[in-house]
C-alpha cells in the first residue's frame, strides 16, 4: 500500500485530485481510498487531502501521517508549511513550481521532484489550475496509476457536472504534463 499527501490552497482542488487518484486507480483494479481533512479553511488557506493506493484490501481508515509520497499544488506551501513532516525517508516529494530540485531548500532524504503544471494550466486552460496537471506528473513519476486509467477518471468526474470541453481540457492538461515529466 502506498499512501499520498496532497498540499494545496483552498480553492485549488486537492480535494478533487485525490477523488480522481482514487477513480483511476480503481480503474487499474486497484483499492483505493481518498478524503479530506477540513477545518475552518476558506479560500487561499492552507489544505490538505489524503489518497491511499494498494492491490489488497485498505483496512486502514485513519489520517495519512507517513506518507511514502507528497504532491505540493502552490510551491508558495514550502515556506510556511511544513510539507515533508512525516515523509518516509527517499519518499517522493513531487512539487508544482518552475524552480530546479536544486533551488529548492527541502531538508532531507527524498525523492524530489519539480513540474510547472502552472505553465502548462496556462496554455491549455487559460487559467492557473493545476490540481488535475499534477495527476499526470504523479502517474509518469509514480506508476501507481495509469494515463489510460487517468483519462476513464476524468471522464468520470467532469462530463455530466462540467461537460466534454472540460473533460477534454483536463485529459489534454494530464497527457502534456504526463509526457513532458521525466
Amino acid at each position: 500500500m502506498i499512501e499520498i499527501r496532497i498540499h494545496g490552497r483552498g480553492g485549488q482542488g486537492a480535494v478533487t485530485t485525490g477523488q480522481i487518484m482514487a477513480i483511476a486507480a480503481f480503474y487499474d483494479n486497484k483499492q483505493s481510498q481518498t478524503f479530506p481533512m477540513f477545518g475552518v479553511e476558506r479560500s487561499g488557506a492552507p489544505v490538505q487531502a489524503f489518497a491511499r493506493i494498494s492491490d489488497e484490501k485498505i483496512n486502514i481508515r485513519s489520517q495519512v501521517y507517513n506518507p511514502d509520497i507528497v504532491i505540493v499544488l502552490d510551491a508558495s506551501l514550502l515556506e510556511t508549511v511544513d510539507v515533508t513532516s512525516g515523509l518516509k525517508e527517499k519518499g517522493t516529494l513531487i512539487i508544482n513550481t518552475n524552480k530546479k530540485t536544486a533551488d529548492l531548500k527541502i531538508k532531507g532524504n527524498f525523492n524530489t521532484h519539480t513540474v510547472d503544471a502552472t505553465s502548462i494550466a496556462l496554455k491549455i486552460f487559460g487559467k492557473p489550475i493545476v490540481n488535475t496537471p499534477m495527476l499526470g506528473a504523479f502517474s509518469k513519476i509514480t506508476k501507481e496509476i495509469s494515463l489510460k486509467s487517468l483519462t476513464k477518471a476524468i471522464d468520470e468526474t467532469f462530463l455530466e457536472t462540467k461537460g466534454k470541453k472540460i473533460a477534454e481540457l483536463n485529459k489534454e492538461v494530464i497527457t502534456a504534463v504526463y509526457n513532458q515529466t521525466k
